[in-house]
This record gives C-alpha cells, sequence and structure tokens, in this order.
C-alpha cells in the first residue's frame, strides 16, 4: 500500500544520496545504465544543508534533466523543525529515506558535538514531524507512508577474526560516530514500538563508488596515487572491512522500501572483506596501470601513521536475512565495481579538484601530520 510518489531523501547531496538519486532517476554514474531497474515515476525532493560533505556538483545532471519538474531541491538542517514541517506539507511527503549524518570517524574523534546533533537530534526532529504529518484524525497512521533509516555495521563494534553481525547482535559502538548512530537507531525503532509510526531500518558496510568524499580510504588514495602525495595508512594496515558498491547498496535500499516490512531491520552487506593494506595494494595496482606510472614506485609512497583511537579492527555482515526475505542479491562484483571507481575518479578530475582545493586540504593535514 505504500505510495513511493513524493520522497523526501535527507543527505542527497552526499556521497551515498546523490548516487540514490541518480538510481532512481535512471542515471548511473559509473557504469551506464547496468542496474537501472528502479522503475520509479514520482518526486524527489533532496535536503541537504550542505556541510563539507556535501556536493551539488554531484547532482548537475539530474537538475539540468528533473530540476522544477521531478527533482527538488531544499538547503536546510534536518534539526530544523520548522523547515522540516513546511517540506511535508509544501510537497505532500508519503516516504522519507533518511541517508543525512554526519558520518566520519575521524572528524567525530576530533568534533564530537556535530555528530550528536545531527546524527540524533536531527533524527529525533524528522521521526517526530513526521509523525505529526502522517497521522490519521483518529490516532492511526496512513497506510501508505514509510520512514526508512539508513545506518551503519558500525554500530555492532568490532569483531574477532571470525563472526559476522546479523540483525540481532547487540549494539557496541566504540566511537562518537557510531554510538550517534547507533542512539538515532533506538530512537527510530522507538518510534515504531510506541508510536506505531511505518519504519524500517538498514545497516550496511563499507560503500564506495563515485562522488564519495575524498577523505575516506577509497577516493583519498585514488587521488593521492594521481598526485605523485603520500599514501596514509592507520596502524599496521590490517584492519578488515566489508566492502559493497554503492548501487548494490541503493538497490537494497529501495527494495526494502518497496517490501521491507514494517518495523524490520535488514543487514546489507557486500560478502567482501579486505584488509586496509591489501585493498591498498590493489588500488595501487589499477592505478598505476590506468596512468601509465610503474606500480613499485607508488608502493613506496606508503606511509604508516599512529592508529585512530577505537579503531575497530573487523567488520563483517550477515545479509541472509535480505537475500532470502527480499530476494536481493549483489550485482556488481568487486573488480568490475573497483576498476570502475579508479577510472571515475581519475577521469572526473575536475570534481576532485573543486574539494581538494578547499577546506579538505586544511583537515587532511590537521588529521595525519599530527600523526
Amino acid at each position: 500500500m505504500r505510495k513511493l510518489k513524493n520522497i523526501l531523501v535527507t543527505g542527497g547531496a552526499g556521497f551515498i544520496g546523490s548516487n540514490f538519486i541518480h538510481y532512481l532517476f535512471g542515471l548511473s554514474s559509473a557504469n551506464g545504465n547496468l542496474f537501472n531497474d528502479a522503475d520509479f515515476s514520482g518526486n524527489v525532493v533532496n535536503v541537504d544543508c550542505l556541510t563539507y560533505a556535501g556536493n551539488l556538483e554531484s547532482l548537475k545532471d539530474v537538475e539540468e534533466k528533473f530540476g522544477g519538474k521531478r527533482y527538488f531541491f531544499e538547503k536546510v538542517d534536518i534539526c530544523n523543525r520548522p523547515e522540516i514541517e513546511r517540506i511535508l506539507k509544501q510537497y505532500d511527503i508519503d516516504t522519507i529515506i533518511h541517508f543525512a549524518a554526519e558520518s566520519h570517524v575521524d572528524r567525530s574523534i576530533l568534533g564530537p558535538e556535530t555528530f550528536i546533533k545531527t546524527n540524533v537530534m536531527g533524527t529525533f526532529t524528522l521521526l517526530d514531524v513526521a509523525r505529526s504529518f502522517w497521522k490519521k484524525p483518529d490516532g492511526t497512521f496512513r497506510d501508505d507512508v514509510l520512514f526508512h533509516h539508513i545506518s551503519t555495521d558500525e554500530v555492532y563494534g568490532s569483531l574477532g577474526e571470525t563472526g559476522y553481525f546479523t540483525e540481532t547482535t547487540p549494539y557496541d559502538p566504540r566511537s562518537p560516530y557510531s554510538s550517534s548512530k547507533a542512539s538515532s537507531d533506538h530512537i527510530a525503532m522507538a518510534y515504531f514500538h510506541t508510536y506505531g509510526l511505518p519504519l524500517t531500518l538498514s545497516n550496511c558496510t563499507n560503500n564506495y563508488g563515485p562522488y564519495q568524499f575524498p577523505e575516506k580510504l577509497l577516493p583519498l588514495m585514488i587521488s593521492n596515487i594521481r598526485d605523485g602525495k603520500p599514501l596514509p595508512v592507520y596502524g599496521k594496515g590490517d584492519n578488515i572491512r566489508d566492502w559493497i558498491y554503492v548501487e548494490d547498496h541503493n538497490r537494497a535500499v529501495w527494495l526494502i522500501v518497496n517490501k521491507g516490512r514494517t518495523g524490520q531491520k535488514y543487514n546489507i552487506g557486500g560478502e567482501n572483506e579486505w584488509q586496509n593494506i591489501k585493498l591498498l595494494h590493489k588500488v595501487i595496482e589499477l592505478s598505476a596501470e590506468k596512468l601509465g606510472k610503474p606500480a613499485s614506485e607508488i608502493e613506496k609512497t606508503i606511509t604508516y601513521v599512529k592508529d585512530r583511537p577505537g579503531h575497530d579492527k573487523r567488520y563483517a555482515i550477515d545479509c541472509t536475512k535480505i537475500k532470502t526475505e527480499l530476494g536481493w542479491q549483489r550485482k556488481m562484483t568487486f573488480e568490475e565495481g573497483l576498476n570502475a571507481t579508479v577510472d571515475w575518479y581519475l577521469k572526473n578530475t575536475e570534481w576532485v579538484n573543486h574539494i581538494l582545493s578547499g577546506e579538505y586540504t586544511k583537515w587532511i593535514d590537521a588529521n595525519y601530520k599530527s600523526r
């Protein structure tokens, strides 16, 4: 019964959100229309306050093709209740897909307050406005609406050498970022259990792909390889992460909002674990070939820096539930996805350079040079 016609996407100018909007409109970012299966004919309202990680250049093609017709941008902080109320009423929002979050762990260590404000209070504001707007006169909720909350596998804490996170794994966050996301998850589920707000939730592993802010591992390393800069690696580089191509994640989100059971959470994983240092060697190999540089010379620029506090050892997702209940499967192999991602960052130098010339450079210096 879900309508899915007037969708509010929060954080739509960020990495995963901008890729999700591309997916809805059939505009794949790196591989043509390989996975263009959203079959969406409604409207999208993108709410983003455009912090350092929000970039409207990532949605230039969407704006040119659909702006003012099916795509609308609102520069609004999700903590601003009057503005969120206005947007839900003005656009008759029936679906909220909540990507907006402060999401960079290192930044949360240096400045946790912003993470608490955005991830906890921002999520609360969205939930509470939705509760008021979607409630019927008899106190029940419309049956054609949905709030989908996007979260992370980091809320589960750190794994040892074996085992996987499931939907019932107890939360054990270790950083200000992951603890703020854990808080938002609990608040979201409380709005379902206490008020009956139609809601689903997903926890995803590490995403990679186009339009990712270049302080994250893959775009940072690709850009530094291109520019001949050092390649900073935390500790011994032996931390393990599970990687998923961003469009496979967004296909899973779209499947959940269409068919997921209300009040349920779904883990989304890549089933693709890599040690950071081994992944870097793979990126160096691909980049060197494309740039015509000797990989052996690039390898010499690897620089080991002091590990960050509370650095989780390993993440790995068990995504059996979404595969068996909803029939989701990854479509992008890691070889294909990584190759397409390296290609994208090397070809889209203008997009990368616009970011690298700004406040980002000051952040990189503050985070790595002090180590």
